[in-house]
């Protein structure tokens, strides 16, 4: 029988689908035994925008999830993404008073370097320490019983919007579901697609998904950087609806079957049948055209993220180079194309370092879901991500007591 304390539950609350994947710690294995995948409906750019049939995507994803493992899920790990998410790095310094550094040292200077104002309708995700540094001694993982001074801390702090994370909160608990973490996208994908020696050689991740780009930026075994790019996959399959004028739904068919970001690359003989609309004849049309669609929206969301990878001054620390993952990077030429605009290598990012049904999630759409898993084993024992909207209201709360007071 298994028990409820081994089992831990990915939920990649995305754009274009909802997926659950079960994982079972089994030593230092992480076994995957269920999954589950429903189209999502609810959510637009990664943020919820209808709770109802974001909750029945949730149930039917689980419920899939549950058959397959033959176990009852009660608690998730979910992801979070969306335009709203923004990452940016402090640093904080203190004085050791004892003979070396100790655990209390680390939790003051990471204090210190959180103690950053963070607008209310905000809410911390993530603080992901960077190096410590002992005197003037740099690039120190773990400073706990060294001799030291002075310690300082760099770390990277992920935000997102309060209402957004409470949404998500909020759909999973209706489907009767506990939320264990929020963890960013980006950050979960990593745990499944990088190699140790890529996160410190320096590689950029960018998890391509329906409504987002997620990037993240890895060097010396840390982040370094974030950011969320709010064009997604979506917005190719709106192009090739535009371009051929044909449905959504067709346009996202015809995307899946036929979708290539390399018009050279493709014979001029290659056909396609696109369905016309209002109960117009289908239209036959060359493949070519798919290529001329997407291969210049393509580039506009690469340079957009090599332009902000300039902006934060990281385009020389990424020289092992782009590992891409999500469902948009299963489009055929995708690397291709990220490599002339990036002047890097690039490669396709799957799952990797799990045991169980690895041929079922052998798929970059899946990244973000395995992630969460193994995001959600490594930290089973870490302080858990609490939305602070109490915090919100017994400050409101004080403040007006204070006015009162000073008014009486």
């Amino acid at each position: 029988m298994r028990r409820q304390e081994d089992i831990i539950v990915g939920l990649d609350i995305g754009t274009t689908k909802i997926c659950a994947v079960v994982g079972e710690v089994s030593g230092s294995d992480i076994n995957i035994i269920g999954i589950g995948t429903h189209p999502s409906i609810g959510l637009r750019k990664g943020v919820v925008i209808n709770i109802e049939s974001t909750v029945e995507s949730i149930k039917k994803a689980v419920e899939e999830a549950e058959l397959m493992a033959g176990c009852e899920i009660s608690s998730v790990c979910a992801g979070i993404a969306g335009g709203h998410i923004t990452g940016f790095n402090s640093r904080g310094i203190v004085a050791i008073k004892g003979p070396e550094i100790t655990e209390n040292d680390v939790d003051r200077v990471i204090d210190a370097a959180r103690a950053v104002a963070i607008p209310m309708d905000r809410e911390v995700i993530h603080v992901l320490p960077q190096e410590f540094i002992v005197d003037d001694e740099s690039g120190i993982q773990n400073p706990v019983g060294m001799a030291g001074v002075r310690l300082e801390a760099k770390i990277h702090i992920v935000t997102g919007a309060v209402a957004s994370a409470h949404n998500i909160v909020k759909c999973a608990n209706r489907s009767g579901l506990d939320v264990s973490d929020i963890v960013l996208e980006s950050l979960a994908s990593s745990e499944a697609v990088l190699t140790d020696e890529e996160k410190q050689l320096g590689t950029a991740l960018l998890d391509l998904g329906g409504g987002t780009t997620d990037l993240a930026v890895f060097s010396g075994k840390n982040i370094k950087h974030t950011f969320v790019l709010a064009l997604g996959g979506n917005n190719l399959t709106n192009d090739i609806a535009i371009g051929l004028r044909a449905p959504q739904i067709e346009a996202e068919k015809i995307k899946k079957k036929y979708g290539t970001c390399l018009a050279e690359a493709i014979s001029s003989d290659e056909m396609i049948e696109v369905s016309g609309l209002g109960g117009r004849e289908p239209r036959k049309l060359p493949r070519q055209i798919l290529g001329e669609i997407l291969e210049p929206r393509l580039e506009e969301i690469f340079e957009l993220i090599y332009r902000e990878l300039y902006r934060a001054r990281m385009e020389n620390a990424i020289p092992s180079g782009i590992v891409l993952t999500g469902g948009t990077s299963l489009l055929e030429g995708v690397s291709e194309v990220a490599e002339s605009v990036f002047k890097l290598p690039a490669r396709i990012g799957r799952p990797q370092g799990i045991k169980g049904l690895v041929d079922v999630v052998n798929n970059p759409m899946y990244a973000t879901g395995v992630g969460l898993v193994l995001f959600g084993a490594r930290n089973r024992d870490s302080k858990k991500f609490r939305i602070r909207d109490k915090n919100i209201f017994n400050r409101v709360m004080a403040r007006m007591k204070r006015w009162f007071n000073e008014v009486v």
